[in-house]
């Protein structure tokens, strides 16, 4: 049983005073959950330490991918393997991403259900939104996993120190600049960017914002702004997949750019291969015996209950959990039918005394560094909430 605490709800001008917009769902209900999750430090190191051992075998995993080829069983697009092969060659910067994990919590084994690699969301929400309510209700004291602000800052520095060790922050950061993009009229969207440049910025880098269809590209040089100022790094908050499907020029030129121009891309191309679901039959195959995973395959399983997914679907969309024999109990439609299967062994994610399920969400920056979860049904779509939480009296790890 999940345990929850009842607090007393953030007000919504508040919110919107910190520019989160997107505070009620389109059935008016409330995004944000006035219940926190209350988790012990042993539970909230066991989420850490998971996130930090799956983080390793993608990258494992992502090796055995691009030396055996695999980009056709994962669904990747052909237009996209130079940019994948090229970032991965060179060792771009991830800047961040976030695993969802079943279980963790009441005794029940933390399992992977996905990783969102590429365009995750909720880091505002986990970042600053959960905080802001322990301080409204007067819990300031009160811990949380939660260090996801000071990770991202580290990890933009680590763009020029390539290394975790201490760094001489001077003018070389200064003169380094940072363009970060997002698509109009996507107020979640920009937001999340928005608060990403002010990070940036905190961490000594120079930094614009020009919204995609503002940017340049020119592929002797890299991306520009509106102003047709160069990029040293550019941040599209942009799903890879999409601009392999809908922005073939785009595609080209950003290939042309990795090789002849100076601008690096984050989150960089090989975040698709993570993005992918197949990798989780891909992770199956190489650890098999890993506590994280459950069984995976192209092909549906054989007489278990289990969940057929789309490789590139996204917020729950066209997801069905079938019964031993196959037969649906329950999906959820939408826009990614086009998309491959992939089938996972069901497991059943943790419920409160309402019935209510609850995902983890663990924010992957160089580290594990944060976590939220998702409130709703027994398949989690964009009608799910969000819900902070609340670590018990102790001490935590590197990760918080």
């Amino acid at each position: 049983m999940v345990n929850i605490l009842k607090v007393k709800p953030l007000d919504k001008s508040v919110m919107e005073h910190i520019g989160m917009t997107w505070h009620t769902d389109d059935d008016g209900s409330d995004y944000i959950s006035d219940e926190l999750v209350q988790l012990s430090e042993t539970e909230a190191e066991a989420y850490y330490s998971a996130a930090n051992t799956l983080y390793d075998m993608y990258v494992e995993a992502g090796q055995h991918a691009i030396e055996n080829q695999l980009y056709y069983e994962l669904g990747i697009p052909s237009n996209l393997v130079g940019l994948i092969e090229d970032s991965w060659e060179k060792d771009d910067w991830h800047l961040y991403g976030r695993f969802d994990l079943a279980g963790g919590l009441d005794g029940h084994p933390i399992k992977l259900i996905e990783f969102n690699a590429d365009t995750p969301t909720g880091l505002f929400e986990t970042s600053i939104i959960q905080w802001a309510i322990l301080k409204a209700n007067g819990m300031e004291e009160s811990r949380q996993f939660n260090n996801i602000q000071e990770m991202l800052k580290e990890n933009f520095r680590r763009l020029v120190t390539r290394d975790d060790g201490d760094a001489n922050f001077g003018s070389v950061y200064a003169s380094q600049k940072l363009l970060f993009s997002s698509v109009r009229d996507l107020p979640e969207d920009e937001r999340t960017v928005r608060y990403l440049q002010s990070v940036a910025t905190d961490a000594g880098f120079y930094t614009g914002f020009c919204y995609l269809d503002e940017a340049f590209f020119q592929q002797d040089e890299g991306v520009l702004n509106q102003d047709r100022q160069l990029a040293d790094f550019w941040f599209k908050l942009y799903p890879w997949e999409d601009i392999a499907s809908e922005e073939l020029e785009l595609a080209r030129m950003l290939e042309k750019i990795a090789t002849r121009g100076v601008t690096r891309i984050l989150n960089p191309a090989y975040t698709l291969l993570f993005q992918s679901k197949g990798m989780l039959k891909v992770l199956f195959d190489l650890f098999p015996d890993s506590p994280y995973l459950l069984p995976t395959d192209f092909q549906p399983l054989r007489g278990v209950r289990q969940v057929e997914k789309k490789l590139f679907g996204r917020e729950g969309a066209n997801t069905a959990i079938l019964d031993v024999d196959g037969n649906r109990i329950t999906s959820t439609d939408g826009p990614y039918a086009h998309n491959k299967n992939v089938y996972q062994e069901f497991v059943e994610l943790p419920k409160d005394a309402s019935g209510n399920h609850y995902q983890a969400g663990v924010f992957y920056i160089w580290e594990a560094c944060g976590l939220g979860f998702r409130r709703g049904g027994v398949i989690l779509d964009n009608m799910s909430k969000f819900s902070g939480h609340v670590i018990a009296q102790g001490r935590l790890g590197s990760g918080v």
